[in-house]
């Protein structure tokens, strides 16, 4: 009976010097490329967060100083003095929108801002009037194109804002108006002013119908 042939064992071989030297090389080489992505993606996560983080604190110093108006009612409400919430925003002229139905142009200021209950007085019992008497909400919208001064620039701000007021009935004249306060309805108006305050004022007050 015949044995079979013994299986031949692979001839082991040793490294040379040379050849381990260059698995350490490619080693340290690929160690060395991890650690500079993990670096590098680490510094790419840390400037996306403090461009974020910059980005909201512009946001929110932005929105801090967007001009924005009160009124303050002065003598028996026949005036509103107009100012602005941040007092390094000096206002210097306005121009002041009203529907056109209450008044068809725009009252002007220059340093002295306000608003007086004259100038829409006669247009808001005409309007009443024209609708038979019915009395309509005691709130006005009026666009306000604004010019200030700013950390030394001059800058323009254009907003709609509702006039709040209240009518007292007269003895064989028209209502006396009394201005209470102003609202920001909308900043950043376009050029047409005057079409922006027509809009708001025909959508809370129609026309009256026609018989």
């Amino acid at each position: 009976m015949s044995e079979k042939p013994a299986k031949k064992r692979l001839p082991l071989r040793w490294l040379s010097l040379a050849e381990l030297v260059g698995i350490i090389a490619v080693a340290i080489a690929a160690l060395g490329y991890w650690d500079a992505h993990r670096e590098r993606a680490m510094t790419e996560r840390e400037r996306a967060a403090e461009a974020q983080e910059k980005k909201a604190e512009a946001r929110a110093g932005a929105l801090k100083l967007s001009f924005l108006m009160t009124g303050s009612p002065e003598g028996s409400g026949d005036r509103l003095r107009l100012s602005s919430v941040y007092p390094k925003q000096v206002i210097q002229t306005q121009s002041i929108s009203f529907p056109s139905e209450i008044r068809s142009d725009a009252v002007q200021t220059t340093g002295n801002p306000r608003l007086e209950a004259g100038w829409i007085e006669g247009g808001v019992n005409k309007a009443e009037h024209a609708r038979g008497g019915k009395r309509h909400p005691d709130r006005l919208p009026v666009a306000i194109v604004t010019v200030f001064i700013e950390d030394g620039q001059t800058k323009t701000d254009r907003a709609l804002y509702i006039l709040g007021f209240n009518t007292h009935p007269r003895v064989l004249r028209s209502d006396r108006i009394e201005l209470e306060g102003l609202s920001l309805i909308r900043r950043g108006v376009g050029e047409n002013v005057q079409a922006a305050v027509d809009a708001v004022w025909a959508n809370q007050n129609p026309p009256p119908a026609k018989p």
